[in-house]
């Protein structure tokens, strides 16, 4: 599965991101699609799902970033 937040108003993109983590199985995943570096994601995951995610970036720019995000 993949998620292309590029088209979502940026308010929007982490709200829709962790509604469709919080509802994958353990072993699931999906793959982020963004502009820009999702770093910012990265530590709101740490901070507010800690110990439960896997994350892999797959392409790291300049103009595309996809990071695989999974569920522990």
């Amino acid at each position: 599965m993949e998620l292309d937040v590029r088209e979502i108003p940026p308010r929007e993109r982490h709200p829709r991101i962790f509604a469709l983590f919080d509802a994958l199985k353990p072993g699931e995943g999906f793959v982020l699609v963004n502009d820009h570096d999702p770093k910012p994601l990265y530590y709101q995951f740490q901070a507010e799902r800690p110990g439960q995610v896997d994350w892999t970036y797959l392409e790291e720019g300049p103009s595309v970033w996809r990071v695989r995000i999974g569920k522990r």
